[in-house]
């Protein structure tokens, strides 16, 4: 099969559109003939490396797939050849005690799939092989690249905003990088639960398509001060919850526009991991600070639900070859995006 691979760590230069071995399936694994791979910034930390963190080489990223299934192991009995399927991104050992009562991210074989691969390759590929509880019916009301789009980002906003945040209705919610993917679905899933959603991007017309998506107001952070605007917009009050996922550069001034028991939800840090925090504000206004990482697959299959019903929509910036992933992690790095860019074998 064709792959997209990087035998090293480095720029978007590393990546290679070349020939890899086909996926072997075991007792419990699906092969799915890939139609659709979304792309993340997993992706992009995977490939330049992290510090401290062990990466299989040669690496095949990629934890979003849409494809039909081509082959079945031989103790799979939900997922039968011919099926249209999205992946569910999250790896475990499923019968530890943390993955049987739902906690599948706190188990000590976690991985998510595309990111931390072995034994399982990402769907940067023609093929792709996943076990039989890491698959899910597509929506039937979705194209393979649409379906390609929503997993990780889906499930990762999923458990930061109704899991771990608990945004409830009437509250004010700051989203920052609302033109990202994971941007886009938090937008539609804190409308959904019936927030006042304040999006913050990089440029008017992503604000303006961040409106489009539901955003009751947007900050352009690059011309406007994203604290005092808060501040004006909610009465001088803050907003009660923060969807935090940039890290050091917006880190203060999330906590500066939090109200007084206000929750933030933070699962990345794209700008940097060393955050200044002054804990004057965490004590006297009795804030919450929430990590969240990932998610079960209950969450996942909730919000396909909500998918497959047309109320969270898939939002796409391009879609390209596969072997121009290349291009696509550029734009990443750049944020020269809105939405999710994904790629076709």
């Amino acid at each position: 099969m064709k792959a997209v691979v990087f035998h090293e760590h480095g720029d978007a230069n590393v990546l290679r559109y070349e020939d890899a071995p086909d996926p072997k399936v075991g007792p419990k694994d699906v092969l799915i003939r890939v139609r659709a791979s979304g792309t993340n910034y997993n992706d992009v930390w995977a490939r330049r490396g992290l510090p401290g963190m062990q990466f299989d080489l040669p690496h095949i990223s990629g934890s979003d797939v849409a494809g039909d299934v081509v082959e079945v192991g031989s103790a799979v009995a939900s997922v039968k050849v011919g099926d249209p399927v999205v992946s569910h991104p999250s790896l475990s050992c499923r019968v530890c005690e943390m993955c049987v009562s739902g906690h599948e991210y706190f188990c000590r074989q976690f991985k998510i799939w595309g990111f931390q691969t072995g034994p399982y390759d990402g769907g940067y590929a023609e093929l792709a092989r996943l076990p039989e509880a890491n698959v899910l019916p597509k929506p039937a009301n979705l194209s393979w690249e649409e379906a390609a789009s929503m997993p990780l980002v889906l499930l990762t906003d999923w458990h930061m905003l109704v899991t771990r945040a608990q945004l409830r209705q009437g509250e004010d919610v700051l989203i920052w990088g609302a033109s990202s993917g994971i941007g886009v679905i938090a937008i539609q899933i804190a409308k959904l639960l019936g927030a006042r959603v304040i999006a913050v991007a990089g440029t008017d017309e992503k604000c303006s398509k961040a409106k489009a998506l539901g955003a009751d107001d947007t900050i352009n952070y690059r011309t406007q001060d994203v604290v005092q605007e808060v501040r004006r917009l909610t009465n001088k009050q803050g907003v009660d919850v923060v969807f935090e996922h940039t890290g050091a550069q917006t880190w203060e001034r999330s906590i500066a526009s939090m109200a007084r028991g206000a929750r933030l939800v933070i699962c990345g840090n794209t700008t940097g991991y060393e955050a200044k925090t002054d804990l004057r504000f965490v004590f006297n206004k009795q804030l919450n600070l929430l990590g969240s990482h990932q998610g079960n697959k209950a969450e996942l299959v909730r919000g396909m639900r909500e998918v497959a019903a047309g109320r969270i929509k898939p939002v796409l910036d391009s879609v390209l070859p596969l072997k121009d992933a290349k291009v696509a992690h550029e734009k990443i790095e750049k944020g020269d995006h809105f939405g999710k860019i994904v790629l076709v074998p």
